[in-house]
């Protein structure tokens, strides 16, 4: 059985690319029936067809070596956010366990298999093959996708094949939009006077289609601070965040077709003090042309921008909580550019290899002012500057999904550029303190896969070998930083982290079961974190590495009308330090659990009444780098209900965090914690033509 989506990023191999002739075809609603003849041999092969909006030429088979995980079903129920479904996957890791209702934004990187302990993302997020970082500090935005009508996403564990590109350290998390035909809206209104609205409307222009999706959401929050340490400082931190898209496709000629979108966001938060209100905005735009015929050469071509603003304060609070002050305002402009090329050519009757090129420049400062009397600043900062990168890759894939020996093969070579930074520093109205340049820097990078895949039946044995590599953020080269009293200094000499990984694995399939396990080593060289100096200093700095293994397993089974799935990661991380930070050597990498899981009820059928339930652990983890602040490890439960009152009306209920668990999602040096969602209930209407 092989999945099948068009569009936007087919989630697996399409049937057509098997190269194989049919005698004769039979469609129907879920299923294609293909009777095929292939050297002599006439056999029946049964393919699930499964739809989605428009993108790029279908993925491979070639990640069927690694562990990959298909989810669908994003939208459980009204209120939901796409940062808390992937959580759902064990070893699926964001920096803090907030969302992105409470958490800083700056705090929402994500990686994979413990290779943990900063804030940059270490896993690369694209959406329909597009980049996410932020270009400035490499975080990501969630709040973005809430307007995006998302029809499912791959997530690939352990270093990406060279057609990633930089960054796929970890993984690469890939989202896939869908493009609407129709209509749905939906309203919800939630606990703490929070209300969500989206709406999604597409059908045919002309010859093309166009789709346009929105949604905004607001609440008056939750009061961050765990009860019995808050002061007459703390308070609720509210929320108001929206986005709107719109996307048109046109053909283009025979098998051919152009691509057009423009997507804008605003999130505003709050930490639950004065002085720490934050704004993001952003403006996405994307340029693609595909041809991608039946069995002949396929082309992908995509130009890129990314826009984004982002503003935040940050607040000192004394050590009673009963009075506030101003620390610190930022703004952080930046600008992603980027464009990609791959090409298909086709040997024989299939098309086996891949070979592109791609590029992305990355452009952005900070503007913070700091050294308050009272509310008024007495210091300006500014640091920032630029990166580039190029690159090109080829793989060769031998063999398809699920049909005896597969492998793959392929390898990239990456140019590097670090502009010239700098660093400015000046009393307010008086003369400059600090004006620095720092020296522009280039060099080369080497990254690939290679693996194979063997299927016998409903059992399947794979393994992959691998390398990776990604560029110190902008962020991380020049902006210092303070949270309280501790105290960050940039590192402009930071070299690129590189990684070595390799994994096995086995998966087992039948009609109504999918048991999966897969057990990796990862080798993580340069790994850059916030290193103690001393008391209340800290340095980013590259450690000599973060060696990281560890099991995953996941398992599915239908029963009737219910499906059941868990997930499980066990991961062992250390650090490897000597120098200045042989303090940390030996140590378990911060924000890294050991044990972390999740399992999941949820309805298959379209009957009226349908539901899920999620149990989630995460376990215990450091704070620090030093392993001397844990935060607690946390067992939550969700749940929702839809009951459909017609085929176009349904009315819904959900709730997060039934059972109000405190789940800590951040420590201070003076033990104050702060917690993620509480409980919060949702209930609202949907309504489809």
């Amino acid at each position: 059985m092989i999945r099948l989506l068009t569009g936007a990023a087919a989630l697996v191999m399409p049937a057509a690319a098997m190269a194989l002739e049919a005698d004769s075809t039979k469609l129907d609603d879920e299923y294609l029936d293909e009777i095929i003849t292939c050297g002599g041999r006439t056999t029946q092969q049964r393919f699930e067809i499964v739809v989605n909006g428009s993108g790029a030429l279908p993925l491979t088979s070639a990640d069927a070596v690694q562990s990959t995980t298909l989810i669908e079903g994003l939208n459980p129920g009204v209120g939901a956010r796409i940062e808390n479904r992937l959580r759902d996957e064990a070893g699926i890791v964001q920096f803090r366990r907030s969302d992105g209702r409470s958490a800083n934004p700056t705090s929402q990187g994500v990686t994979l298999r413990g290779l943990g302990g900063n804030a940059s993302s270490r896993a690369l997020v694209t959406l329909d093959g597009i980049p996410q970082a932020d270009p400035f500090g490499g975080w990501v935005a969630w709040s973005a996708y809430d307007a995006i009508n998302l029809r499912g996403v791959t997530v690939t564990r352990g270093g990406g094949s060279g057609a990633d590109g930089p960054g796929a350290l970890a993984g690469t998390i890939g989202l896939h939009s869908d493009l609407t035909y129709g209509g749905t809206a939906s309203l919800a209104y939630g606990s703490r006077d929070s209300w969500d609205a989206s709406a999604s409307v597409g059908g045919e222009l002309g010859d093309g289609h166009v789709a346009v999706d929105g949604r905004y959401s607001r609440g008056n929050g939750f009061i961050p601070i765990a009860k019995g340490q808050r002061g007459s400082v703390d308070r609720a931190a509210p929320y108001e965040q929206g986005g709107l898209g719109v996307r048109l496709r046109f053909d283009a000629g025979e098998s051919s077709r152009i691509e057009a979108s423009v997507r804008g966001f605003s999130d505003r938060r709050d930490r639950g003090t004065d002085f720490t209100t934050s704004r993001v905005d952003g403006v996405d735009a994307s340029l693609r042309f595909i041809h991608d015929p039946y069995q002949a050469n396929q082309l992908f071509a995509l130009a890129y921008v990314q826009l984004r603003d982002f503003e935040s304060g940050f607040a000192s609070v004394a050590a009673n909580r009963n009075s506030v002050a101003p620390a610190l305002f930022q703004r952080v402009p930046a600008t992603g550019l980027g464009a990609r090329v791959e090409f298909r050519p086709l040997i024989g009757r299939a098309n086996p290899l891949r070979i592109g090129a791609d590029w992305r420049r990355t452009t952005g400062r900070t503007e913070e002012d700091f050294f308050f009397a009272g509310t008024v600043p007495g210091r300006h900062r500014t640091a920032g500057g630029d990166s580039d990168t190029v690159g090109a890759f080829a793989e060769w894939t031998s063999g398809y999904r699920d049909q005896g020996l597969l492998w793959t093969v392929s390898g990239r070579v990456d140019r590097w550029w670090l502009g010239e930074g700098y660093r400015n520093e000046r009393n307010i109205g008086g003369p400059v303190i600090t004006d620095l340049r720092f020296a522009a820097r280039q060099g080369w990078e080497g990254s690939g896969r290679a693996g194979v895949q063997w299927t016998k039946d409903a059992v399947s044995l794979r393994g992959a070998v691998y390398r990776g590599w990604r560029l110190p953020t902008l962020n991380e080269l020049y902006r210092p930083f303070r949270v309280g009293a501790e105290v960050t200094t940039a590192n402009e000499m930071l070299k690129p982290e590189r990684l070595w990984g390799g994994e096995i694995g086995a998966d087992w399939k039948s009609d109504d079961t999918t048991l999966s396990a897969t057990l990796f080593v990862n080798h993580l060289t340069n790994a850059i974190a916030n290193v103690t100096l001393a008391p209340n200093l800290n340095q980013r700095q590259n450690l000599d590495a973060i060696d990281t293994k560890g099991v995953e397993i996941s398992a599915e089974q239908k029963i009737d009308f219910l499906t059941l799935r868990a997930t499980y990661a066990w991961t062992d991380a250390t650090v490897d330090a000597s120098s200045g930070a042989a303090a940390l050597d030996g140590r378990r990498p911060a924000q890294i659990a050991k044990h972390s899981g999740s399992v999941s009820l949820r309805s298959n059928t379209r009957d009226a009444v349908q539901g899920f339930a999620t149990l989630r652990y995460v376990g215990k983890q450091n704070e620090d780098d030093l392993g001397l602040l844990v935060l607690g490890d946390a067992l939550t439960v969700d749940a929702g209900l839809t009951w459909r009152l017609a085929d176009a009306i349904s009315l819904e209920a959900r709730g997060e965090n039934l059972f109000d668990e405190l789940v800590p999602a951040a420590i201070s040096s003076a033990g104050i914690v702060e917690r993620a969602t509480p409980r919060t209930l949702w209930i609202g209407a949907r309504v489809s033509f």
